[in-house]
């Protein structure tokens, strides 16, 4: 295991000196995933005995106020919910201004960080590229002059260029793969709450007697 580890350390130290800012952006990614999945998990969960409740349209507002109480407040979809069922009192517009504005509070808790994954995906692989040019210079330049040319400190430039490259292109890819999931829960999430906050208004409504 300790020889894996040391081996690993020298392949990565071959790389040469661009490596040391590729890791750092590839902890930097590795933090905001770690940050985005905590916050999903923790607050972006629709509770399933609250999504089975408001699946019948003919549900019991005692029923949603207990589950609301008995859910986390840090839950987002307990906070977009509580805002139209607080609040029914009030005239529908104004019910649905309210919404938006909780929705769009939530749209923007859960894009914090993912611009840092979008200049993790840009910027990976152009490290990688500044490493590729920089060892490539450096295997080129023991051609330039008289006598024998080491064939070890030539490869040594190549194996330079090479890793550098992939590091970057492996950053970039978890990166953007991350990205895309997370776009693709923030979408879910916010659709699932437009849907469900539609059904509360659309309840309102009716017990009003209005027109939908």
């Amino acid at each position: 295991m300790e020889t894996s580890v040391l081996s690993a350390l020298a392949g990565l130290r071959a790389g040469g000196v661009f490596i040391y800012p590729l890791l750092a952006v590839g902890l930097l990614g590795v933090a905001c995933i770690v940050d985005r999945i905590y916050v999903f998990l923790r607050h972006a969960r629709l509770p399933s005995a609250l999504a089975k409740q408001l699946a019948d349209p003919y549900f019991a507002w005692d029923g949603v106020h207990r589950l609301l109480s008995d859910t986390p407040s840090g839950n987002d979809y307990v906070r977009f919910f509580e805002v139209i069922v607080d609040n029914a009192a009030r005239p529908v517009w104004w019910i649905e201004t309210r919404a938006a504005d909780q929705a769009a509070l939530t749209e923007r808790r859960l894009d914090q960080g993912l611009w840092i994954l979008e200049t993790v995906v840009t910027a990976a692989p152009l490290l990688g590229l500044l490493g590729t040019i920089s060892g490539m210079i450096g295997a080129f330049r023991l051609f330039g002059g008289t006598g024998a040319v080491d064939p070890g400190a030539v490869t040594g430039g190549v194996a330079e260029a090479l890793i550098a490259t992939a590091i970057g292109i492996v950053i970039a890819l978890m990166a953007l793969a991350a990205y895309n999931f997370f776009s693709h829960r923030r979408a879910i999430v916010l659709d699932e709450m437009e849907r469900l906050g539609t059904r509360l208004i659309d309840r309102i409504r009716l017990d009003r007697g209005e027109a939908a």
